[in-house]
């Protein structure tokens, strides 16, 4: 009977794709592969978005301010144990999926169980809401290291701007798990056995990251879509604080749900702190497919990356070299090219000034004055969303305003995230591409 209620279900959906309903991404994230590092460093393919300085070839640059809140703590395994995570959504629907995505070279997992529900408070979920996910008709599922799963469609009626958990039974030893560091929502770690049904998990373990999620889709209208917002730190949400959806990506999907021309179309958060533009493996130019153009429905793309490029290289830090302005360019122009491709719609942010911050230096501060010139004025992007007009100090404009709250001047706090979010023109999102692909 549940095999059958599974392909009578999977049958609405393809007769809705038919009338010209589609899946598009509600939320999404991006999964990295966690690995041991030699003591008294952290994770290798998840750095500190504001690292330690090293010595720097610019004598004035100094110490900067120290971060609000702490890089969250790694986790080297789970064993026989159920993790809830919570996502909050941007547009609603009623009929939903998840998707899975192991990091490569990650070990194979073996999926025990898993469960999607409207979460309440805490770790505690609406039992009313609490529907098992399965995957190909199985409610088990191996998923191998690179790969990706995709669930059955479920029937559950997601409201926009609501909090969704989904809870995996994790049988067996993972070892060290794919994961996204910065979730800014708490993760739960269960005692032994499979709670992916429980009302709520108590004297459990918590952490502030996610786990193999990397997407929730809702089936929606042919006129709904999504936009990726692709880049680093500041578009994950790092110095914001936990449990109160501050990031910009977040401020921007609440915005849209409040105005009806746009309340139809998704927002996906693609950001990796500590991310560069250039660079092996989980650099932008690296993962712009599976982090991006993967999710459904994407019709915009909006690139906010290019700090890190500029200060790991003004450090000397090791294998990073000194960037210039048309290096960085050059980069942005393969992510338009590549996307424009696809028929997506590219959209460019100016880096936020980061004067007063540990690796601040005059010649790095020259190539984000270059780079975010062009941004403005290249004609390159579809559209220009000046970030950095929208948080600098008038008085002083290589550091944030007061209002942006920086602790680190590198990261806006809370109200530097909304200044952000509220200062994207919303009818980018509605007119029509200015060229013809």
């Amino acid at each position: 009977m549940k095999t059958l209620s599974v392909l009578m279900l999977t049958a609405l959906c393809a007769a809705a794709q038919t009338s010209g309903d589609h899946w598009i991404a509600t939320w999404g994230t991006s999964q990295q592969l966690y690995r041991a590092a030699p003591a008294g460093r952290g994770p290798v393919a998840t750095p500190a978005p504001a690292p330690a300085p090293a010595p720097a070839p610019n004598p004035a640059a100094g110490r900067g301010p120290a971060r609000r809140f702490p890089i969250p703590p790694a986790l080297q395994t789970l064993h026989n144990q159920t993790v809830r995570m919570v996502a909050h959504t941007s547009v609603g629907g009623s009929t939903v999926r998840i998707r899975l995505q192991n990091a490569l070279g990650a070990p194979t997992v073996s999926i025990g169980g898993a469960h999607l529900a409207l979460r309440t408070k805490g770790s505690a979920i609406d039992p009313a809401t609490d529907r098992a996910v399965t995957f190909s008709g199985n409610a088990t599922a191996t998923l191998y290291g690179g790969a990706t799963l995709v669930s059955d469609p479920v029937n559950l009626k997601v409201p926009a701007l609501a909090d969704v958990a989904v809870s995996l039974y994790l049988p067996g030893d993972i070892g060290a798990p794919a994961n996204h560091l910065f979730a800014l929502h708490t993760t739960w770690l269960s005692k032994e056995g499979d709670q992916t049904s429980a009302p709520e998990i108590t004297g459990s373990e918590t952490r502030e990251s996610y786990y193999w999620l990397a997407g929730i889709d809702v089936m929606a209208p042919a006129s709904a879509g999504t936009v990726v917002t692709f880049g680093d730190s500041i578009t994950d949400g790092d110095q914001s604080s936990n449990e109160t959806n501050s990031m910009w990506p977040a401020v921007l999907a609440a915005r849209l749900q409040k105005n009806k021309a746009t309340a139809n179309i998704g927002v996906v958060n693609a950001g990796i702190s500590g991310n560069r533009v250039l660079g092996d493996n989980q650099s932008a130019l690296a993962r712009l497919e599976h982090d991006v153009l993967s999710h459904p429905g994407v019709k915009w793309i909006t690139v906010m990356e290019g700090i890190n490029d500029i200060t790991g290289g003004s450090r000397g830090l090791p294998n990073v070299p000194q960037i210039k302005a048309e290096t960085l360019i050059a980069a942005y122009r393969q992510i338009i090219n590549t996307a424009h491709a696809r028929g997506i719609q590219v959209i460019g942010c100016t880096m936020t000034p980061y004067g007063g911050a540990t690796p601040f230096n005059e010649y790095g501060e020259s190539v984000r004055s270059a780079v975010n010139q062009w941004i403005r004025t290249g004609g390159a992007f579809d559209a220009v969303i000046d970030f950095d007009a929208a948080t600098r100090d008038a008085k002083d404009p290589l550091r944030f305003r007061p209002e942006a709250d920086s602790p680190d001047m590198l990261h806006p706090g809370d109200a530097g995230y909304k200044l952000m979010g509220d200062a994207i023109d919303l009818s980018i999102f509605t007119r029509a591409p200015k060229r013809t692909r």
